[in-house]
């Protein structure tokens, strides 16, 4: 939900809070209670590189708050349960061609990432393979944003 920051209302607000953190917070909580009991697990959110990277003409601030903070946890929880056999990664995406995305918007789009063209869902699945096969990476917030995270 991308708009200039004054025009955001209190129930964008909560909208985008109940999803990237409340469902989070839900989510994983319950995730890892059965990890635990497995003795084993991987968990992968999903963020986004606008929380590191701001791009001018790019309105940002509630994805950035609330995945920010998404990556925060993300990088706590990778601490506090390792020793337990539970991994916890990210993976911050740059603009994939979804739905969410008009056709009409994928040039434009395109231009915003220094590799030239937007992500597809292959990237990101490619991306949540590796992390699931890489049993020595934890708190890691992997960029998946054709180059933007490299170019600041």
């Amino acid at each position: 939900m991308a708009k200039p920051f004054t025009q955001y209302t209190e129930a964008d607000y909560e909208v985008v809070l109940g999803v990237n953190v409340a469902g989070f917070f839900q989510m994983t909580q319950l995730a890892i209670a059965e990890m635990e009991k497995q003795g084993r697990g991987h968990i992968v959110q999903i963020s986004t590189s606008l929380v590191d990277n701001a791009i001018a003409g790019v309105p940002s601030v509630l994805a950035s708050l609330t995945k920010g903070g998404l990556n925060a946890a993300t990088r706590s929880l990778a601490m506090e349960y390792a020793k337990r056999g539970i991994r916890v990664n990210a993976v911050a995406l740059g603009s994939i061609k979804t739905p969410m995305h008009s056709a009409e918007t994928h040039a434009q789009l395109d231009t915003l990432h220094p590799i030239g063209h937007m992500g597809e869902i292959a990237d990101v699945i490619d991306a949540l393979l590796y992390l699931e096969s890489a049993n020595f990476v934890t708190g890691e917030i992997l960029h998946v944003d054709g180059g933007q995270s490299a170019g600041h």
